[in-house]
């Protein structure tokens, strides 16, 4: 038995961007050694809990059965008493319609620390994110909040309809699309007009939210056309009017486009950040991972060269880690100048110390001796890279009269089996768009799905080097960055799918 009682955090996950998530319930998930997550909060956000933690789900699904909130009460005291320190991780605020009032009701009781983290409402985020403030001087200046999913033990319902059509402007309902015919006939009944303006927001603040705008006359058929599913928020009153002005979400160049990252998942974060500033929805399937090389041959530092060229981000950080390793740092580089294939590349290297002197303006290596800044005869220049590499570069220049040491300091690997079902989504183009960032991507990807039918999916490439490997290997291109950088990429996606609404 413990010594020591744990503690547990009520924390609010928000409406469903992971980007919502407050600082505090961020620091609750890092701390937590338990993680109790239901339905609606974002899985993504449990990637910030240690790998450590356990993982426990107790979301309940519409019409289907669940953990009941007793059994999700007992499970959190007995974790607690067992001197763990759990995140209780709740969709939207835990203490609006999200039962943390019973949760904490039960901690207290039982004597277990614990603390409210709150989160941000989903009555409030997902109609802003579908361009709808709740309050407007002009439209309305009033708001309710309102539970569309009573307690089914009760005797009757709680709301008390008849004050909120003539006392309130907007009505925002919770958990409301499969409780909509029952709103609007009550709404209805205690004189709210039919021309009333009305929205059903369904998966709000997420890249697949879909926004229903009508009248309280008839949303309920624009809702069944539209074939909108849980979770969602209903906005009645004047207010739901701006949506067309101040949408702003869900119009973005690659809103609810589902995009394959193939990149490693140690650097996919900014393919990630990007496609999802867009409006799209990244699917990750690393067809790779990077392994740092152990012990490389580095004995020609012993003697000075004139240049260090990297020609990945992978480069500069594995040799950074191998001197490391060797409690050696930079300082063995002396004075050589530094050459970085591109801005991602050199912004790896700055990040390690090093300033970068020369960056080719496009990112290749044939252009980076074409543009190289002086002659390479008589200088020794020093290559870090992967095992496997184009040999341009190093052949090119040792045919000037340089000497070049290429040294493998890391490796790209096949990842393992891809997740379930995914070969299904790309092949029936429910995923739109594959994205390749280098020739290694397009040779695993291929690993990964053998003979894979791309017909109804883009492809997308980082330049014209990833291009000729997937063209090589029988696909149709789509679109090839201008700029070869992850920028360019996803920029080259937003004018690539523009178009095509065009």
């Amino acid at each position: 038995m413990p010594s020591k009682t744990g503690k547990v955090y009520l924390v609010g996950a928000g409406p469903g961007d992971p980007e919502l998530l407050t600082l505090k319930g961020k620091r609750a998930l890092e701390e937590a050694d338990v993680v109790v997550y239901d339905r609606l909060a974002n899985p993504r956000l449990l990637e910030l809990a240690s790998e450590r933690a356990e993982r426990i789900y107790v979301g309940k699904e519409s019409q289907q059965p669940g953990a009941t909130q007793e059994e999700i009460n007992s499970l959190i005291v007995e974790r607690a008493r067992a001197g763990k320190t759990v995140c209780r991780l709740k969709g939207g605020d835990p203490f609006l319609f999200g039962r943390g009032g019973e949760e904490a009701g039960q901690l207290a009781e039982s004597g277990i620390p614990w603390e409210y983290v709150p989160g941000v409402t989903s009555a409030i985020a997902v109609p802003g994110y579908a361009g709808i403030p709740v309050t407007q001087r002009s439209l309305g200046s009033t708001v309710a909040f309102i539970t569309a999913h009573e307690d089914p033990s009760k005797p009757e319902s709680a709301v008390r309809w008849e004050h909120l059509t003539p006392g309130v402007d907007t009505l925002v309902f919770l958990m409301g699309v499969e409780r909509l015919p029952g709103v609007v006939e009550q709404l209805l009944s205690h004189g709210r007009a039919p021309e009333t303006p009305t929205a059903v927001i369904s998966w709000g603040t997420y890249p697949r939210q879909h926004t229903v705008l009508g009248t309280l006359a008839d949303i309920g058929d624009l809702c069944r056309e539209a074939a909108l599913t849980p979770p969602s928020i209903i906005v009645v009153g004047p207010v739901a009017t701006l949506r067309e002005r101040l949408r702003w979400f869900d119009n973005r160049p690659l809103f609810g486009r589902r995009i394959l990252v193939t990149r490693s998942r140690e650097q996919a974060s900014e393919l990630v950040r990007l496609i999802e500033q867009g409006g799209g929805e990244p699917v990750m399937c690393p067809a790779i991972r990077v392994r740092r090389i152990p012990d490389p041959d580095l004995s020609g530092l012993e003697q000075p060269y004139d240049w260090v060229v990297f020609t990945s981000a992978n480069g500069v950080r594995s040799l950074a880690e191998s001197l490391r390793e060797r409690r050696q740092d930079l300082r063995r580089l002396g004075s050589a100048r530094i050459a970085a294939i591109g801005p991602e590349t050199a912004r790896a290297a700055e990040a390690a110390g090093l300033f970068v002197d020369f960056v080719p303006s496009r990112f290749v290596a044939e252009q980076v001796a074409a543009e190289f800044p002086e002659p390479v005869r008589g200088k020794r220049v020093l290559i870090p890279r992967a095992r496997e590499a184009r040999e341009v570069l190093p052949e090119l220049w040792r045919a000037q009269g340089a000497v070049v040491d290429v040294v493998a300091v890391y490796e790209t690997l096949p990842e393992d089996a891809p997740a379930p079902g995914l070969r299904e989504r790309i092949e029936t183009g429910e995923i739109e768009a594959v994205t390749f960032t280098a020739s290694s991507t397009v040779t695993s990807f291929l690993k990964l799905f053998p003979q894979v039918d791309l017909r109804k999916t883009k492809v997308a490439c980082i330049g014209p080097i990833t291009a000729g490997t997937a063209r090589e290997a029988g696909m149709r291109v789509d679109v090839v960055a201008d700029e070869y950088t992850i920028p360019g990429l996803v920029s080259a996606l937003e004018k690539l799918f523009t178009k095509a609404e065009d």
